[in-house]
């Protein structure tokens, strides 16, 4: 990960600010499809898709194993999706919660 200083931190935590708002005004999956064609390389799209289906199969209480057999996801990362769904800043549960009550 890049070092920042003070004042970079300021700048980058600005940007990513403006990042999410640019995401929260997308209106259909197909705009933010579209957008993130647009923004990331086909390797980070499909990094990004690999650990949300991570979550997906920790919440059907699948194995670490049986997850890095169907996804192909190494169990390295399977268990960092899942310590970030207990620790971390509580975005896939929010995403999970809302998507439940749409269902």
């Amino acid at each position: 990960m890049k070092q920042y200083n003070q004042t970079q931190k300021t700048k980058l935590a600005s940007a990513a600010r403006s990042l999410s708002e640019a995401l929260l005004v997308l209106q259909t999956p197909s705009e933010i499809k579209d957008f993130l064609e647009d923004l990331c390389t086909p390797a980070e799209i499909e990094a990004m898709v690999d650990r949300w289906r991570v979550v997906q199969l920790l919440v059907e209480k699948k194995s670490y194993r049986e997850i890095n057999q169907i996804t192909g996801v190494s169990v390295t990362t399977v268990g960092r999706v899942a310590r970030f769904m207990e620790m971390g800043a509580g975005g896939y549960k929010t995403a999970l919660q809302r998507l439940d009550k749409t269902t």
